[in-house]
């Protein structure tokens, strides 16, 4: 074998191997770091609309008005969500004001464009305890709402979601292009 063979099958291992490696680390920080997802449905429009495709930090730790992306309770998908309860959190809804531990906020991020001219809450009067029978979110568990509060199935319908459910945070919307836009 000559001088130039070694050197080509040298080159060619070389190769190989730097390929194997970036195919591990891939797999890796897929598996481990972060994911895509592509956004099914209008529950969470305007922050994200039907087939936006983000990018899902596995590694957050998760807060209050966080979007979180979940395994769905009675389906073989994944749902995209806020953040609205955590553990030892009391929830409430009045006059479409979200009260959370006897503090009011407001809620910015939620669709209140209506179908119905006449209609005049976005979301209906609620307790924690009236929908799941807790009055308060329990360890282990979070209480998630969509933005599209008309238009979304959520925990005042399927109840507290476990926290070892969620595969993790929407960091980054990268698809459509022209609406790239950065979560903290």
């Amino acid at each position: 074998m000559g001088e130039k063979e070694k050197s080509t099958k040298k080159e060619l291992f070389s190769w190989v191997i730097a390929i194997v490696f970036g195919i591990v680390i891939a797999f890796v920080c897929r598996e481990y770091v972060f994911s895509p997802v592509v956004v099914k449905g209008a529950s969470m429009i305007p922050t994200y609309e039907n087939k936006d495709v983000i990018i899902v930090s596995k590694i957050s730790n998760i807060d209050r008005f966080d979007h979180v992306v979940f395994k769905a309770p009675y389906e073989d998908e994944y749902y995209i969500k806020r953040v609205i309860g955590l553990p030892g959190d009391t929830v409430e809804m009045k006059e479409d004001v979200l009260i959370v531990n006897g503090v009011e906020y407001e809620e910015p991020y939620v669709n209140r464009k209506t179908e119905t001219p006449m209609q005049q809450r976005i979301t209906e009067n609620f307790t924690l305890e009236e929908l799941t029978g807790e009055n308060k979110v329990p360890e282990g568990f979070i209480f998630v709402l969509g933005d599209n509060r008309l238009k979304s199935a959520d925990s005042r319908h399927y109840g507290l979601i476990p926290i070892d459910s969620i595969l993790g945070e929407s960091k980054l919307r990268i698809f459509p292009f022209q609406s790239i836009k950065l979560f903290w």
